[in-house]
């Protein structure tokens, strides 16, 4: 018997030494898939410096073989529409992650109480957008014509306020994470519905808010189609749909031979198509990359903590 405990005793640093090197080894694996996932954007950043002629040249490279400032210069030459379209852009992100954020958590938690009476009639209703549309152009009347809201604001707002996959996630999170025994103890209390979803549940859906608000933030930032559809002004422009008429702008002066020696003077000479291009990249992707880090605990926590029942 003491020799067979001599010997677990012995197996057991051997196994622990083969433990730690299947961590090397997948660590290894994950540090290269890392790599392989920044190499594009490094070659964004590369490209938005690199000079003209050399990317004609040679092609895109991820160091610059000459630096330049002509395709960062080509999109700040929009100055003040830019800083404008900024403005407006975060304006929709912030406004409309916080509105969709309450409207959808207010929503989940309804649909999460079993003693609520049209629990199941409204978690029926909310998979009816997912499985139905209307399209584009029925949207476009009603919101244009029913509704009145042409050039507005809250056209970049409301269509991308609520989506049913982000209330399933908050509805799951609360049924799953938020003990029952809570609530009742606050009803016991004499806690309201109200006070008991902005006392009690909503400081503890804090991970899957911050989940769901990073994708929703992702989706404002980066929608353009709605602005291209409802919006005219140019004070109302967001970011996306400035980038987007700057890189037609830069394809009709390439394109067009009569354009005038002014227009291409204005832009140094000569007209920095890729370099350009990637710049307008870094503007829309740089303050995504910059909040993601900030973010990426609760990102994390909020989708697998939500979906596994403790």
């Amino acid at each position: 018997m003491a020799k067979n405990k001599g010997n677990a005793k012995d197996l057991a640093p051997s196994r622990m030494e083969r433990k730690g090197i299947g961590q090397y080894i997948l660590g290894f694996f994950l540090l290269l898939y890392t790599l392989f996932c920044a190499l594009p954007i490094w070659l964004v950043f590369a490209a938005a410096f690199s000079d003209e002629k050399a990317i004609t040249q040679h092609g895109f490279k991820f160091w610059p073989e000459k630096f330049s400032m002509s395709g960062i210069n080509a999109v700040l030459r929009y100055g003040e529409q830019l800083v404008q379209s900024y403005g407006v852009t975060i304006f929709v992100t912030v406004f409309g992650t916080f509105l969709g954020l309450l409207i959808m958590s207010m929503y989940a938690y309804s649909i999460s109480r079993p003693d609520f009476r049209l629990s199941k009639f409204l978690s029926f209703f909310l998979l009816i957008p997912m499985l139905f549309n209307g399209g584009q152009l029925s949207g476009y009347i009603v919101f244009t014509g029913m509704y009145g809201l042409k050039d507005s604001l809250w056209l970049l707002i409301l269509p991308l306020c609520v989506t049913t996959m982000n209330v399933i996630i908050l509805r799951t999170y609360i049924a799953n994470s938020i003990p029952g025994e809570l609530m009742e103890a606050a009803k016991i209390d004499g806690a309201g519905e109200y006070r008991t979803f902005f006392q009690i549940t909503l400081p503890l859906l804090k991970p899957s808010l911050a989940a769901v608000g990073f994708m929703m933030a992702t989706a404002y930032w980066n929608d353009w189609q709605n602005a291209l559809l409802y919006i005219t002004s140019d004070n109302k422009k967001p970011l996306q749909l400035l980038l987007v008429n700057i890189q037609k702008s830069i394809e009709f002066l390439l394109n067009n031979s009569n354009v005038p020696a002014s227009a291409r003077a204005a832009m140094g000479g000569s007209i920095p198509q890729y370099s350009a291009t990637m710049a307008t990249v870094l503007v829309v992707i740089g303050p995504i990359m910059i909040a993601y880090p900030f973010f990426q605990k609760y990102f994390v926590k909020g989708l697998t903590v939500g979906s596994v029942k403790g």
